[in-house]
């Protein structure tokens, strides 16, 4: 269970944020750490939302990486703050806070373009931090381990990791077992961002055994969703290339099911069956799914229905959470039966005139209690929407689009 995420000077994020999920009051939790299973981000185009998922999975990517996929002496691969000369000669910053086994840990590091120059990670095993390591790049001694709290070979860890590699990785390697535990968690709680390959991209990736595994499993949420669609199947194709396996949906007809071709299919049904896919996988797994513009191509019913599925503790049994980016205002609204959205779960994130970033919760503009969070977004009393500059609606037409061209076909017309 992801806890919180903090991070800075990467992507469009110049300062330090960051997404904090657990429970805005104390109290609220019990005794035990607990996180809401679903964070919305809102904000204007080119805000920094999907820059956001992009940073928690980067570094997602580092841990899994930095030893065995990092070039020796290339340096880290950093995506650092670019539209500041000054970010180049700071360090990037990343942070997680999570449970595992009932434990919680914080783990982080600093980059620069070439090494590693902190990392740390302590465990919260009985409410007090105990340091199983820090690692300073500039100190005399480098690593320092307190009270012997990590096991293992260390010295040969220390010895074969590299400037540019993460600790944490090399000793995963090495098989320790104790930081092996946290590279797991970190490999199998997912953090693949869901908008990276399209919606085209993400189908396309099947096989027989995909097929197999869990098209019986989503099978319901298409029916669910009225699509048309009574089944699949994945037929064997040919290119010049070779031979390749595709998935084809049935639909019904008129007498009897008519199998269609992907690029025959609607983008909302397969941006549907996309993401029941990978809700599904995160909801067994109880995985975090990153899902960058979940509203596009769906009708918002559905995306509803996403939400909830999150959101339900008999749905979610295994704290599966979804960390996703949204537009769809009628989300935040009365429009549906049952609010998709708790305020609590509503992040915004603006852009200023420099080009950074900043990411803060909805509650931070405190919205009254019964205020309508849909009108009060769009009249941009929270922040998060475009400024739309009222000179271009008085632009002459006919010169914006050619004086002789589109306006003279449009008069003819």
């Amino acid at each position: 269970m992801l806890l919180r995420f903090r991070a800075a000077n990467v992507y469009s994020f110049r300062d330090e944020f960051e997404l904090d999920l657990r429970p805005r009051k104390r109290g609220e939790s019990g005794s035990q750490p607990d996180a809401a299973r679903v964070a919305a981000i809102y904000g204007a185009n080119a805000s920094g939302k999907s820059n956001l998922l992009k940073a928690i999975a980067w570094m997602a990517e580092a841990v899994a990486r930095s030893a065995a996929n990092w070039a020796p002496n290339g340096g880290v691969p950093r995506p650092l703050f670019k539209l500041d000369p000054a970010a180049g000669g700071d360090a990037s910053l990343f942070e997680m806070e999570f449970v595992l086994d009932g434990n919680r840990y914080a783990y982080g590091f600093e980059v620069s373009d070439e090494r590693v120059e902190t990392e740390w990670l302590f465990e919260y095993a009985t409410g007090r931090r105990r340091t199983l390591f820090v690692r300073d790049a500039d100190a005399e001694d480098e690593y320092e381990f307190k009270g012997r709290q990590l096991k293992g070979e260390l010295e040969q860890i220390r010895k074969l990791t590299r400037p540019n590699a993460l600790f944490l990785s090399m000793g995963a390697q090495l098989n320790n077992p104790q930081l092996a535990k946290i590279f797991d968690w970190f490999f199998r709680s997912g953090f693949a961002d869901a908008g990276s390959l399209g919606i085209r991209g993400l189908v396309r990736r099947v096989s027989a055994r995909w097929y197999g595994d869990w098209f019986a499993e989503v099978e319901p949420l298409l029916a669910m969703a009225d699509l048309g669609v009574v089944g699949g199947a994945v037929v064997e194709g040919f290119a010049s290339h070779g031979s390749f396996q595709e998935l084809r949906l049935q639909h019904r007809g008129a007498s009897g099911p008519i199998e269609l071709d992907l690029d025959e299919e609607s983008d909302g049904t397969l941006a549907w069956l996309s993401t029941a896919r990978l809700v599904l996988q995160a909801l067994r797994v109880g995985s975090v799914l990153l899902h960058d513009e979940l509203d596009a191509s769906l009708h918002p019913a559905l995306v509803a229905e996403v939400l909830r599925l999150f959101r339900d503790p008999k749905a979610n049994p295994r704290g599966a959470q979804l960390i996703c980016t949204l537009h769809d205002v009628s989300l935040l609204g009365s429009a549906h039966a049952d609010a998709p959205l708790d305020r609590r779960e509503v992040w915004i994130t603006e852009k200023d005139p420099m080009g950074r970033s900043e990411l803060y919760p909805l509650t931070d503009a405190h919205p009254a209690t019964q205020e309508n969070l849909e009108r009060g977004y769009l009249r941009g009393r929270y922040g998060g929407v475009p400024r739309i500059g009222v000179g271009w609606l008085a632009m002459d037409v006919a010169k914006l689009m050619g004086e002789s061209g589109v306006a003279a076909d449009v008069e003819g017309a």
